[in-house]
């Protein structure tokens, strides 16, 4: 039977790499003679010749550049095994998957991201939900973090004894359109009865298990149904409808006048923002997360 074992793949690469057989037992500290041996019982038990020993430099056969080629995939994915390891034995997760609410910006999460990378050596996945999207994310086991589930989604008293959330904001929404809307010419506060006339812009829930929600608007029959809060605060800028929208996100617009802001009798009260993560997630990627998000500066940051 075949020996193949990671230290010959080594002393492949290394003869490879240094050119003769001397170069490799000097790296790998061993004598030529012990290198010149090991060599041979590859080359006897793969019953193939690795390497051609004609002339100053060893240089690899075609069967020999082939085993290097593949050896050093081998060599590769035992080093990186061998990484995970050691992570699991330091109680870093080998990965962590966060579920992040279209409300918070991904630019505003990212010295976040930076400082994360620095401290740890944890594999990170972004995944972008909507509205309940981000419970689901979660409850499904899509993710081990939610970060700025909305109240929209399950009550944080409903999660069940597997999970925990705290609040890290409160969000303020208010009803803006286009200046070229009709309804800016329309004096404050805008019945519902002026509101069904013209259609309204809201953003897909991600949801994949739990039961899509709406935010906004309710009865309304003209509805486009958009993938992000970002395309949203777009359609609403072009004219093409009308909605509520977090003020944080569209202050800017406000500003510039690229946007008004009406009152309505069906005025969307604020929502509270919620980080939540199962009972069980114990490792340091997590504990990490929750101790920096429970920082106010943190919070100011996400959702000013």
């Amino acid at each position: 039977m075949t020996t193949l074992t990671l230290d010959a793949l080594h002393l492949v690469d290394a003869i490879a790499r240094r050119g003769s057989f001397a170069g490799a037992a000097d790296e790998l500290g061993r004598v030529p003679s012990a290198v010149t041996y090991a060599v041979r019982r590859l080359e006897d038990d793969l019953d193939v010749l690795l390497f051609d020993r004609r002339g100053y430099r060893a240089r690899l056969t075609p069967a020999g550049e082939e085993l290097l080629r593949e050896g050093r995939h081998l060599l590769a994915a035992a080093e990186e095994l061998a990484r995970r390891v050691r992570r699991v034995a330091s109680g870093w997760e080998q990965e962590l998957t966060l579920a992040l609410d279209n409300i918070i910006p991904f630019a505003r999460l990212i010295p976040l991201l930076d400082a994360f990378h620095r401290a740890a050596p944890t594999q990170l996945r972004i995944t972008d939900e909507v509205l309940g999207g981000t419970w689901d994310a979660l409850l499904s086991g899509r993710a081990d973090i939610a970060v700025g589930a909305m109240q929209e989604g399950p009550e944080p008293s409903r999660l069940g004894a597997g999970y925990r959330s705290e609040p890290i904001g409160t969000v303020h929404f208010v009803f803006a359109v286009a200046p070229t809307h009709p309804l800016a010419a329309i004096a404050s506060p805008l019945p519902a009865s002026e509101l069904r006339k013209h259609r309204q812009i809201v953003v897909g829930d991600t949801s994949q298990r739990l039961a899509p929600r709406a935010a906004g608007l309710l009865g309304l029959a003209d509805v486009l149904t958009v993938p992000s809060l970002a395309a949203k605060i777009a359609a609403q800028k072009a004219g093409l409808g009308c909605g509520f929208l977090p003020a944080h996100l569209v202050r800017e617009e406000l500003a510039r006048g690229e946007l008004i802001v009406r009152t309505t009798d069906q005025e969307r009260s604020d929502s509270a923002m919620h980080v939540a993560w199962r009972n069980d997630a114990r490792g340091k990627a997590v504990a990490w997360w929750l101790e920096t998000l429970r920082r106010s500066a943190t919070r100011a940051a996400l959702v000013a």
